[in-house]
């Protein structure tokens, strides 16, 4: 999988973690995954590739409920084709990338990933209700991003 040395490093995650934007949100999630700590730093990436896809169905589930619910059909509508590019498009490129030792394109993809989840924001004349859901895909792959950025570094 790797081009990446270190495997089975505990510090690996925390060295990671520190060269990004929000490196306890970082350390919490690649610790919460099984995987992190057997890993290199490009399987620390497809984790977090794995934490935005979740992200992005959770925040499908909560818009189809507020769409039933009668919320603003118009950005609601808007805001599930964002999370729908970020499932069909983002996290496949990002995660086929990063398997094929291209974290370029895969930096590519986790960008458009924030470019979607800030245009749902966009979405609501006012208060969104998906604030929360997009803040953290943002953060997320801000932090997906950083350590992408590490392997392009190797």
């Amino acid at each position: 999988m790797g081009r990446v040395s270190k495997p089975n490093d505990v510090n690996l995650i925390k060295e990671t973690c520190k060269k990004t934007p929000n490196p306890n949100l970082c350390v919490k999630l690649l610790e919460a995954d099984s995987r992190g700590s057997t890993t290199d730093v490009t399987g620390l990436a497809l984790i977090l590739v794995d934490v935005i896809k979740a992200r992005a169905n959770e925040a499908l589930t909560k818009i189809n409920k507020l769409i039933k619910g009668g919320g603003d059909k118009k950005a609601l509508s808007s805001c599930a084709d964002n999370y729908k590019t970020i499932l069909v498009a983002d996290v496949p490129q990002a995660s086929q990338a990063l398997q094929f030792g291209d974290p370029k394109f895969a930096e590519d993809a986790t960008s458009d990933s924030v470019i979607e989840a800030t245009s749902c924001e966009g979405s609501f004349s006012g208060k969104s209700p998906l604030t929360n859901e997009n803040n953290g895909m943002c953060d997320v792959a801000n932090v997906a991003r950083a350590i992408i950025r590490q392997l392009l570094l190797l």
